[in-house]
């Protein structure tokens, strides 16, 4: 992508990350593109926008073990819902995946305008699966979110990998 608008990577990377977090609350694909833009004295255009956001998209979700765990959740009737931080596009994007088909519910921060690691967000996904904190186990792979999923009342755990992901859940009696 940073090729896509003849800019170093990392000051790609740098101006994407200053201006996700609006993006992530619900900001259009062209308002966020825009900013970015701003940042690096570029023009985005809404086509150049729609490249962007579909290459950004397609970047990919799941690795292979990550998708194994999932199966194997799935399998032995684990109520699993994604709940991401992530623009709208994304959501969308993410809702015609194969894999979704795991999850009873898909949750993302852009519909809700609201983002980890505040609590709203966390008190809104116990609302959409109609559960108790304690009834629910989250991973992130930032620690400040694992720490606002905690404040709620979420058991909530570091992302550590799908392997070692299924041995925190069998040894919490979740998977068999």
């Amino acid at each position: 992508m940073a090729a896509m608008l003849g800019v170093d990577a990392a000051a790609f990377a740098a101006a994407c990350s200053a201006e996700r977090t609006a993006y992530d609350r619900g900001w259009s694909d062209l308002a966020y593109w825009q900013a970015v833009r701003a940042r690096l004295d570029r023009q985005v255009d809404a086509a150049l926008a729609e490249r962007l956001t579909r290459t950004d998209v397609l970047a990919g979700w799941t690795d292979p073990g990550s998708l194994r765990l999932l199966e194997e959740l799935h399998r032995q009737g684990v109520a699993l819902a994604l709940r991401s931080t992530a623009p709208s596009a994304f959501g969308r994007a993410v809702e015609r995946e194969d894999w979704t088909r795991l999850f009873r519910h898909l949750v993302f921060s852009g519909d809700l305008e609201l983002a980890k690691p505040g609590p709203a967000v966390h008190r809104a996904l116990l609302e959409v699966l109609g559960a108790a904190p304690g009834d629910c186990l989250f991973f992130d792979d930032r620690p400040e979110n694992v720490d606002g999923a905690r404040r709620v009342g979420l058991a909530a755990e570091l992302w550590p990998g799908p392997e070692a992901a299924l041995e925190l859940l069998r040894s919490r009696a979740v998977l068999t």
